[in-house]
């Protein structure tokens, strides 16, 4: 990301009152805006150009946004901030699940949209000065279970491949650095890139259950993902760290 510079922010969105918007807001605050107006032109710009964010509309005409979402995560790490005219938590779980980075919701006050632009931004920049713990490590072995960093790949002790979703990937792997631990659902927003907002707390939770269903025997009875009432969550087994 190119964030010692002036950031060069990168707007999808069909309705040309919000691309005006944004575009000269964000100029005059110090950012570079590249603007489009579907999916063709995210893929076109994103290639062509250096992008250090993309602020991308779910609502585009004849496209499935949340299918331009996965596809753009797919292919690269960039900070992805969602913009919609829908109000239901169930989109706002989904877009995060997908790899976004966060949700704003139309109307939006340019001033917040700014603010949040800013602070997924300083939080990528501060992932990218901390030290790459798991660049070593190849995998984590706990209860007969193995997640590979590097494939993203969740092993039974069967032996079975079980899908995860960008969210429990990084739910399971922040546990298993720190096994038999309470991680507090802050920690686990910030651990897991989440938004910190209030309003996305129980994005938590859900991925929590999701993840039950996945590995426990028993998802109504956990044995592995406990949780701490007014606390927390933990894994409750020993970790193997591979490398």
């Amino acid at each position: 990301m190119n964030v010692a510079t002036t950031p060069h922010i990168l707007v999808i969105d069909d309705d040309p009152d919000v691309r005006d918007l944004v575009t000269e807001y964000l100029g005059n605050n110090d950012m570079r805006v590249s603007a489009g107006t579907s999916g063709a032109d995210m893929f076109r710009l994103f290639d062509s150009e250096s992008i250090d964010l993309v602020l991308l509309d779910l609502k585009l005409p004849g496209e499935d946004g949340m299918q331009l979402a996965r596809q753009l995560r797919e292919r690269a790490t960039v900070p992805i901030v969602l913009l919609t005219g829908r109000n239901e938590e169930a989109d706002r779980v989904m877009g995060l699940e997908l790899g976004a980075d966060d949700y704003v919701t139309k109307p939006f006050s340019p001033r917040e949209l700014l603010a949040r632009v800013r602070a997924v931004l300083r939080r990528y920049q501060v992932q990218a000065t901390l030290p790459e713990r798991d660049n070593t490590r190849r995998a984590f072995r706990f209860s007969g279970w193995e997640l590979n960093l590097r494939t993203r790949r969740l092993v039974s002790p069967q032996g079975e491949s079980v899908e995860l979703s960008n969210g429990e990937f990084s739910l399971l792997s922040a546990l298993c650095r720190a096994p038999r631990r309470v991680l507090q659902r802050d920690q686990l927003l910030s651990m897991t890139r989440l938004h910190e907002a209030e309003v996305y707390d129980r994005t938590i939770d859900v991925q929590v259950r999701r993840l039950r269903l996945k590995i426990e025997a028993d998802a109504a009875h956990p044995a592995l993902i406990l949780t701490e009432r007014g606390a927390g969550y933990r894994l409750d087994s020993d970790v193997e760290t591979l490398y």
